[in-house]
C-alpha cells in the first residue's frame, strides 16, 4: 500500500480507470451526473439512495479499500432528489499509504461514467473562532499543504485523457455550486459557513504551533482528505461542491480545550450528518 516512487504511466492509469468503469457498468449500466463523496462519519447519507446498486469497493477493479472507522468502503449507485448520483461510502486517505493516483481513480471513473459534478463532504477541525461544532461550511478556496511539500495527484505523466497538463485552480470551487447550498440551507433553517479549508497529510493532528500557522495564512478548517479528488475533478473539467462538517474546535495553544480525537469527529458526525443531507439533497433538487 505504498506510494511507488514513480508514478505510473498515462495507458496505465486509463487502462485502471476503463477497468473500473466497465466494471461498474456491467452491474449498473447507464451514465452518472453527480458523484457524491462522503467523509468521515457522513456515510449515512448513502442509505438515503433510492434503486440502488450497493458495489464494495474490493469488488471493483484499481478501488483501494477504506481502513479508517466511519468509512464503510462502498459504491453506492442509484437515485437521489431526482438525480443519478454515484456515493463513495467513505473514502480513502493519503496516510493510509495509498498513491494519490489511485486515491484519486474513482473520480476519473465517475468522469468516464458521465459524471459533471464532484459533491464532496469530509470532517475538519474549526480554526476559524467564529465557527463552532457541528456547523457545514461550504468549501470558497483550499490551501493544499500537502501538494505543496510535493505530494499533488497530478504529478507524473499528463493523464491526457482526462484534462490538460497545467490546469487552472483560482475557481476550483463552483460559485453557482455554493450558492444553491446556501438556498438549500436557508430553506432548511441551517446556518451555512463559508471558508477556506488547509489540507494536511495526517494522520497525526496538528500541533498548536501548526494550528496557528494555518490561521496565520488564511485557514478558517483543516482536514486530511478533499483537495486531492478536487483538484482530479477540476483537472477533469467538472464542477466541484465541498462541504466541511467541523467536528472539533482547534486548540491554538497545549492547555486550550480537549485534545482532539477521532472519537470526537465520529460523535460530531451525528449531529452533522443530517444537515449535510438536507444541504446535498436539495442541492441535488436544484441542479
Amino acid at each position: 500500500m505504498h506510494a511507488p516512487s514513480t508514478p505510473p504511466s498515462e495507458a496505465f492509469i486509463v487502462e485502471q480507470c476503463q477497468r473500473a468503469a466497465d466494471h461498474i457498468r456491467a452491474q449498473a449500466p447507464g451514465t452518472w451526473r453527480v458523484l457524491l463523496i462522503l467523509g468521515s462519519g457522513l456515510g449515512p447519507l448513502a442509505d438515503a439512495v433510492g434503486e440502488a446498486t450497493v458495489l464494495p469497493y474490493a469488488a471493483i477493479p484499481g478501488f483501494a479499500t477504506s481502513t479508517v472507522m466511519g468509512h464503510a468502503g462502498r459504491l453506492v449507485l442509484g437515485v437521489l432528489s431526482g438525480q443519478r448520483v454515484m456515493v463513495m461510502q467513505g473514502r480513502q486517505h493519503f496516510y493510509e499509504g495509498y498513491p494519490l493516483w489511485q486515491i484519486t481513480l474513482p473520480v476519473r471513473v465517475a468522469r468516464l461514467l458521465g459524471a459533471e459534478i464532484l459533491i464532496i463532504t469530509n470532517a475538519a477541525g474549526g480554526i476559524n473562532r467564529h465557527f463552532a461544532v457541528g456547523d457545514v461550511m461550504a468549501i470558497i478556496d483550499h490551501i493544499n499543504l500537502v501538494g505543496m511539500a510535493g505530494h499533488n495527484p497530478l504529478i507524473g505523466p499528463n493523464v491526457s485523457t482526462f484534462g490538460p497538463r497545467f490546469p487552472e485552480m483560482t475557481r476550483a470551487y463552483d460559485a453557482a455550486m455554493i450558492a444553491l447550498a446556501q438556498q438549500a440551507a436557508e430553506e432548511a433553517g441551517i446556518s451555512l459557513q463559508q471558508g477556506v479549508y488547509a489540507c494536511v497529510a495526517g494522520p497525526s493532528f496538528e500541533t498548536p504551533a501548526e494550528l496557528r500557522f494555518l490561521r496565520a495564512i488564511g485557514a478558517d478548517a483543516v482536514g486530511m482528505s478533499t483537495v486531492h479528488e478536487v483538484i482530479v475533478a477540476r483537472h477533469a473539467g467538472m464542477r466541484v461542491l465541498g462541504l466541511s462538517g467541523i467536528t472539533n474546535v482547534a486548540r491554538l495553544s497545549a492547555d486550550e480545550g480537549e485534545p482532539p480525537s477521532h472519537e470526537e469527529v465520529m460523535q460530531a458526525a451525528q449531529v452533522i450528518a443530517p444537515k449535510m443531507q438536507q444541504i446535498i439533497r436539495g442541492v441535488l433538487s436544484r441542479l
